[in-house]
């Protein structure tokens, strides 16, 4: 009796399961600077080397086997690079393009990328066959709450079994410009974005990841302001020196 009944509950268990529908938090993204192997003595001695105006590549990175919804990184190795734009809209990418001193905008292509990424030259090269003057590498991490408790990257939300609580999205859009040629910082920028809403409006798949696509849009629509007073403080840095 006793092995009919754990049998009995093991395959109601089961199939349980197959009936609750799940929905797999997105990868973390990138600790860009950590990318680099690079020194300090080494670091200290990099120089800018860009002329203005400038072309700028862009690459999105995020960790390597990233995979949403929406979206797959590409390549392997420490970290992966996400080539089709999801949360990025044509109008953030259009003022990126119209900033002053900005001589054009060329997101990068697998076709350039090695398929394994190990580090940010691996970017910089990529970027060098583009002929671009820098590149603005920018990842996002989102995390999603509930209650105050956070669910980590690749987390299983169940549906149908969160409370009535408050639960939000948040999203950070963190971005660093580099020198093609030489792989000096300009400088960085970074903004964070949250969606909120009741966990009863999370009864489906598609209802967790549209929270999460609102978050990241509105993480990386930020984050182009952001890179606005960054573009302005290095062209009153080094344009004029350059000029």
């Amino acid at each position: 009796m006793n092995r009919i009944s754990l049998g009995l509950v093991v395959s109601l268990f089961v199939v349980m399961m197959q009936g609750c529908a799940t929905y797999t938090t997105p990868a973390a993204g990138v600790n860009i600077t950590a990318l680099t192997d690079d020194d300090i003595a080494e670091l200290m001695k990099v120089e800018p080397a860009s002329s203005f105006p400038a072309r700028i590549a862009v690459a999105r990175v995020q960790a390597s086997g990233y995979t949403s919804r929406t979206n797959n990184g590409y390549g392997h190795g420490r970290y992966s690079v996400v080539t089709t734009r999801d949360i990025e809209d044509e109008s953030d990418f259009e003022k990126l393009s119209s900033l002053v001193m900005v001589g054009g905008v060329a997101p990068l292509s697998r076709l350039l990328l090695p398929p394994n990424l190990d580090s940010i030259k691996d970017l910089r090269l990529s970027a060098a066959r583009l002929k671009t003057d820098l590149i603005l590498i920018y990842s996002v991490d989102t995390a999603f709450h509930v209650e105050g408790t956070p669910l980590g990257p690749l987390s299983a939300i169940t549906l149908g079994f969160l409370p009535n609580k408050k639960a939000f999205v948040s999203s950070t859009t963190s971005g660093v410009l580099i020198d093609v040629r030489t792989g000096f910082v300009y400088g960085v920028a970074e903004a964070t974005e949250r969606e909120e809403q009741r966990t009863t409006i999370w009864n489906s798949e598609d209802a967790i990841d549209e929270a999460r696509m609102d978050s990241e849009k509105a993480s990386f629509k930020s984050f182009v302001s952001e890179f606005e007073k960054l573009w302005k403080n290095t062209l009153a840095q080094y344009a004029v020196k350059k000029s």
